[in-house]
């Protein structure tokens, strides 16, 4: 059973000025805090988004918000506790509930000259939450038959590995993806979760590597209040946070052996216990885990719990390095350049050809640092020229 948070622990803050239009999004959709950022991206607000009501409390202890925009399915708060420790914690702040699958709002006649009565009318000037019509929606060449969310290559390997995600992404079965770092392992894990029915329930990542390890527990199965020197709230883990969508494991071969027994036992019956609790919640999680180690290796070396990799494995993708799929190279480097300038900007023949000779160790991420050093070093200049190319 999760433990109720009572007000009595949250500490007031002092109240700041109404016509300060600092924003909020809190939605566990990563497609629909990525669309309104988008959309309302103005110099008359300062905009931020979170995932989780936690995170959107722990925000607020760090910055002036003014307006929340709530997206009522939380993963880890009901709406109204959400809205009672607001209410109580950061008396000053107005909240706009909105549509988690169109991104409308949901606002009953704003009091005139308030803060949400202007930000809405701002946002219906705006083209925001009219209608249906302006709802979230991926774009349609993200969603074409033959490619994937964010993935760039038109290459037979690319075109064979879009297969094997579109093919296994409406399943909830267990994917390992494998590659050298820099492949692009999250794009295509983000790319699983999207092309997925889960894609409106939250995507969740974990990177194992970058957790100390006395932490790591604790961020995937939570705490109860007084589990350990320092926890002075109850909290879920980002197992649980995950609930409905998808949690991807990044770094998989990092995670220590004394918390693998625990993490085989979640993906075998579905339940976690909180560190200090003996109960359990059942959850409904799909898991995505990536790696750029060997774990046939690290299994037979003893650092890799052979049932676990068994159980990881289901359904193995691996990343071609972009060695392998050269003829990619130009289209990866243009996506970068429409990325990192504002104008419009092409490679000469002379700079495609350097990028061509390379054999790009670093992959994908390789390609991204070299293209976005070109474009400071080009300057104005309409053109990346080989002197511009540092590698």
């Amino acid at each position: 059973m999760s433990s109720a948070i009572t007000t009595q622990e949250i500490p007031l803050r002092p109240m700041i000025p109404s016509d300060v239009a600092s924003l909020l999004i809190i939605s566990p959709n990563q497609e629909l805090r990525s669309h309104l950022l988008s959309r309302l991206s103005s110099e008359r607000w300062e905009i931020y988004a979170v995932s989780s009501g936690a995170e959107a409390l722990e925000r607020m202890d760090t910055e002036e918000v003014s307006l929340v925009l709530l997206d009522p399915s939380l993963p880890d708060l009901k709406v109204e506790e959400f809205k009672e420790i607001l209410q109580f914690q950061h008396p000053h702040v107005e909240v706009i509930p909105i549509n988690p699958h169109t991104g409308q709002a949901i606002v009953a006649a704003p009091s005139p000259g308030s803060l949400s009565f202007r930000v809405v009318r701002e946002m219906e000037a705006a083209g925001i939450f009219k209608g249906k019509q302006n709802g979230l929606n991926l774009d349609e060449r993200e969603r074409s038959e033959n490619g994937l969310p964010g993935f760039v290559g038109k290459t037979s390997l690319v075109q064979e590995l879009c297969g094997m995600v579109r093919l296994v992404a409406q399943r909830d079965t267990t994917v390992l993806i494998t590659g050298e770092s820099g492949t692009g392992k999250d794009v295509v894990a983000q790319a699983l979760h999207q092309l997925s029915g889960r894609r409106l329930k939250p995507f969740v990542v974990i990177n194992c590597a970058a957790i100390p390890e006395a932490l790591l527990e604790a961020e995937l199965f939570g705490f109860v209040k007084g589990a350990f020197t320092g926890a002075v709230q109850s909290r879920i883990g980002r197992i649980h946070a995950a609930q409905g969508g998808t949690l991807f494991l990044d770094e998989i071969g990092d995670l220590p052996l004394g918390l693998q027994s625990k993490l085989l036992r979640f993906l075998e019956q579905g339940e976690v216990q909180r560190l200090g609790s003996t109960d359990t919640f059942r959850v409904d999680v799909r898991v995505i885990a990536a790696t750029n180690a060997n774990l046939r290796r690290l299994v037979q070396e003893h650092g890799f719990r052979e049932d676990l990799y068994y159980r990881l494995s289901v359904f193995p993708i691996e990343l071609p390095p972009l060695r392998l799929r050269m003829d990619d190279v130009p289209s990866l480097a243009q996506n970068f350049i429409s990325k990192f300038c504002p104008h419009h900007v092409v490679l000469t023949p002379e700079a495609l050809s350097v990028l061509q000779q390379h054999t790009w160790p670093g992959n994908v991420r390789e390609v991204r640092n070299v293209i976005e050093r070109a474009t400071i070093l080009a300057g104005s200049n309409r053109e990346i020229k080989p002197e511009h190319i540092v590698i």
